[in-house]
């Protein structure tokens, strides 16, 4: 025989369906959502404007506006530890993670309020980025949203366990079993497939987990108040954070000293054709208008040897790391600076003292000069930096 439950226990019943109503909420009843999810669109269309590829994109477009990476990031600019989760390398990348954040992010901002919402994606996204940090280091330029993604299913996982008596038992079953099988085939996936970032996934997860304990609110007047706890987890959280902090390698160089080796070598090689098209112009003029072979050698000394002596010395005071990118540009240009400064001495000499094989080793030697410039990794642009991608 079938029992109708009293008022009571009809009131204290979990309503089913309730938490994929909320999943299900209206567009602009999840402004913190929506605002998240219009942010990542509008870097995404920024970066493209700026040449970064539809489908793939060099790393460096995402280097310029935000993206971690050892040598910049730790050159004073740790904000990249937040801008990071807003940018993407290709649509595929961005598409899935935007997907993620819409289906689970409007029910965790109705379950945690906006403030606290922000507060976990934000926070636990930084926690990502730094575990990051510490495991690519050097190695990889790091973005994408899905290290906070990952915090929200790790907070999902924990509402889910501490209101079981309250929700619905086929709708906890539901939730709870998608987002742990999203979870472990999600992190299962990044230790197989090559340029996934899982450090950030790993580090957002447990950064949402420590978070959504310490910034828990009651669902019901039934749900546990479990006090103790929260302070646990934001000790367990600051903890981690400075032993992370502690363990970040040393960079390899600094992105501040690789991008002023870069400016020198671009100023240099304007300099060098500036000076070569001189030193021509010299001797053509000294054929045209039949100059005397000091006053050829005055032109000389004072339009191209001493120009090349400046040049040299301007190279000399870029101090860099030999791990930088342009370290070995900049060593090759100082030996092709002081050749090509030697050999115009040379011929400066050779012609004040009238000795025509001196002038004609001269002129070999300069005319041999620039082969090291054809074997030398010339700066790229700005949007063109080494290391491969890191997606999350």
């Amino acid at each position: 025989m079938r029992q109708t439950p009293t008022r009571n226990e009809a009131a204290l019943a979990p309503e089913p369906n309730r938490l994929t109503n909320m999943m299900h909420a209206s567009v602009f009843g999840s402004p913190v959502t929506l605002t998240l999810l219009l942010l990542n669109l509008l870097v995404f269309a920024i970066t493209l404007a700026y040449g970064a590829g539809l489908w793939h994109t060099n790393n460096g477009v995402q280097l310029q506006w935000g993206a971690s990476f050892g040598p910049a990031t730790q050159d004073g600019q740790w904000w990249r530890l937040a801008t990071a989760m807003f940018l993407h390398f290709g649509l595929v990348h961005l598409v899935l993670n935007m997907w993620a954040l819409w289906d689970v992010g409007r029910l965790m901002e109705a379950l945690l309020g906006r403030l606290r919402f922000a507060a976990l994606y934000l926070g636990a996204g930084v926690a990502g980025n730094l575990l990051s940090l510490v495991v690519q280091g050097n190695q990889a330029v790091s973005g994408g949203a899905s290290g906070a993604i990952f915090s929200l299913y790790g907070a999902l996982l924990v509402f889910l366990w501490r209101e079981r008596r309250q929700v619905d038992r086929g709708e906890f079953r539901w939730l709870f079993g998608a987002a742990l099988v999203f979870t472990v085939v999600s992190l299962g996936m990044g230790l197989v497939v090559e340029g996934i970032d899982n450090a950030a996934h790993l580090g957002g997860l447990v950064g949402g987990v420590l978070l959504a304990i310490a910034l828990a609110r009651p669902w019901t007047s039934d749900s546990p108040r479990p006090r103790t706890r929260r302070w646990v987890a934001l000790a367990l959280l600051i903890a981690a954070t400075v032993a992370l902090v502690t363990q970040i390698p040393a960079p390899s160089y600094r992105m501040g000293d690789e991008l002023r080796a870069r400016e020198a070598i671009r100023h240099f090689l304007d300099e060098d054709r500036r000076i070569s098209a001189r030193w021509g112009s010299i001797l053509a003029s000294g054929q045209r208008d039949k100059l005397s072979f000091d006053e050829l050698a005055g032109r000389i000394d004072s339009g191209v040897t001493s120009d090349y002596r400046e040049s040299f010395e301007q190279l000399s005071t870029i101090a860099i790391s030999a791990a930088a990118p342009s370290a070995r540009t900049l060593e090759l240009l100082r030996e092709y600076a002081a050749l090509r400064g030697d050999a115009s001495q040379a011929m400066v000499e050779g012609l004040r003292n009238n000795d025509r094989a001196k002038i004609r080793q001269a002129l070999d030697s300069a005319q041999r000069a620039p082969g090291l410039l054809q074997s030398a990794a010339l700066p790229a642009p700005a949007a063109s930096m080494p290391g491969p991608a890191a997606e999350k």
